[in-house]
């Protein structure tokens, strides 16, 4: 055991929080990925996984990289939570997580180039914490070794979902640690179970333990390009203290590779730990019910369902509407406001195929939830007409919206409960609950809450286009103002 090794416990966390939103479709979506809702417990994926490596002895605040869309929904859930990040890195296109991981290893690097990351997917469950920091204890101790370690899960049963680690031969003085033989892509059924059967071989599960210096040498050995444009991109970029933005142009020059093509799988510096600490990718909604309370029949479901004579079925009310079957075996029913999912739960694992229809198509129903965040609250629609739409606004306490204007449509506000400030043109009211106010098109107008409960309020549009890019903004606390502030800016 090196000196290194025997050093206290001092991980910098790095949270993945990028994603499409397909796999968990139509619950999950492109603008509101699964890592972001609340499926396993009060809480969403991405906050459970900030607390199990927050406010303990040893764990720094943590680094999360993801893009600019995700960035206030990122820094509002670490708000509910009292966790600070060290940094938010925004990418300004996906290059898989290589290039992530560069940028992370880079920022960290600043104040320690041999600081230890723990590279964590912000999108699945982690079981057990005592566990899993009983395992961190020891991919510390390679880590510091020199060694690259990713952590490989016990099977328990044939899965062809996730990608497998083929172990070696053990690493002298790490106990609970080999030599990565190989990587495996997602088998078939058959393989599945051979590798079950003959053992030596795990799940893996896309975390990583490195030193932030070990992680950039090896990729410049493999990929000197990430490794550079990574560098130039944040060095040309903008970092005020919180949010970190790559340079653009220069960023979009990394290869798409992810960390395990692009280093693991040529590196002799591959490592794994074995783990067993209740791990699961949630991938899919029949893995989803694997973590879900079943009833004598097998059948998982949300509140707000019945179900006669069912066998092995799962369903999840994301709107809260009552939902009934009658009759079904091994069929999943995923319900929202807007869309519906039924399919047979073996096959469920294919609705990125139905979302990439969607996408052909141009749905909104593949990027957008009915409900809708911004940095101020949120907004959903209730009814949409050839001429006019209805949605229902919460503002946030103490949150404004920007100063904007619409070119095409009108706007009826009704407060339903709250108070409102309404500035319109240069006059500005304070509204209470079922007064309301008209917004002529073209007129500038601005909403603030200025009380310590959320405001909610109808809101009726009228026009010959109510698209969200008839908006244009004139100043915003949250710095979405377009640089061309003449042309329609959505978002």
């Amino acid at each position: 055991m090196t000196k290194s090794a025997r050093k206290p416990i001092d991980i910098q966390p790095v949270i993945l929080c990028g994603g499409s939103g397909t796999r968990l479709w139509p619950l999950s979506r492109q603008n509101m990925p699964k890592q972001f809702l609340p499926l396993v417990s009060d809480m969403s994926m991405l906050q459970d996984t900030a607390l199990a490596v927050s406010g303990m002895k040893g764990f720094r605040p943590p680094i999360f990289v993801s893009n600019e869309q995700f960035r206030f929904m990122i820094s509002a859930q670490m708000k509910k939570i009292d966790v600070e990040p060290a940094s938010i890195i925004l990418e300004p296109v996906g290059r898989n997580t290589a290039p992530a991981i560069a940028l992370a290893a880079f920022k960290a690097s600043e104040t320690d180039p041999d600081t230890c990351l723990l590279v964590m997917p912000s999108d699945h469950v982690i079981g057990n914490h005592q566990k899993f920091h009983n395992t961190l204890k020891k991919a510390y101790e390679a880590a510091n070794s020199g060694l690259l370690v990713t952590f490989g899960m016990k099977i328990t049963q044939p899965e062809t979902g996730y990608g497998y680690i083929h172990a070696g031969s053990s690493v002298d003085a790490l106990p609970g640690c080999a030599r990565v033989e190989r990587f495996v892509e997602k088998p078939d059924i058959e393989t599945a179970k051979d590798f079950m059967n003959e053992g030596g071989y795990y799940w893996n599960s896309g975390m990583f333990m490195f030193t932030a210096r070990n992680y950039l040498q090896e990729l410049g050995c493999y990929h000197h390009n990430i490794l550079s444009v990574c560098n130039t991109a944040l060095g040309l970029g903008e970092d005020d203290g919180l949010y970190v933005q790559p340079k653009p142009q220069t960023f979009k020059q990394a290869q798409d590779l992810s960390i395990d093509y692009a280093i693991m799988e040529h590196t002799r510096k591959a490592c794994v730990v074995a783990s067993d600490f209740g791990w699961s990718d949630v991938g899919s909604w029949a893995s989803l019910a694997e973590l879900g309370k079943k009833d004598k029949e097998g059948n998982v479901t949300s509140e707000n369902a019945i179900l006669k004579e069912c066998k092995n079925t799962i369903v999840k009310s994301g709107s809260g509407r009552l939902v009934t079957a009658l009759g079904l075996d091994n069929i999943a029913i995923i319900e929202t406001s807007d869309a519906v999912l039924v399919a047979p739960v073996d096959k469920v694992q294919n609705v990125k195929d139905i979302v990439a229809d969607l996408k052909s198509q141009d749905r909104e129903e593949a990027v957008s939830p009915a409900k809708v965040h911004r940095p101020w609250g949120t907004y959903e629609g209730v009814h949409h007409g050839d001429l006019h739409q209805v949605k229902h606004i919460v503002v946030g306490p103490g949150e404004r919206l920007s100063a904007q204007y619409h070119h095409y449509r009108s706007e009826h506000w009704i407060i339903v409960s709250g108070t409102a400030e309404v500035t319109v043109g240069e006059e500005t009211q304070v509204l209470e609950e079922n007064q309301s106010i008209y917004i002529p098109v073209g007129e500038v107008h601005r909403l603030f809450n200025p009380e310590s409960k959320p405001l909610h309020l109808i809101e009726v549009q009228y026009g010959d286009y109510l698209g969200e890019d008839d908006i244009v903004r004139l100043d915003d606390i949250y710095g979405r103002v377009a640089k061309n502030p003449s042309a329609m800016a959505a978002e």
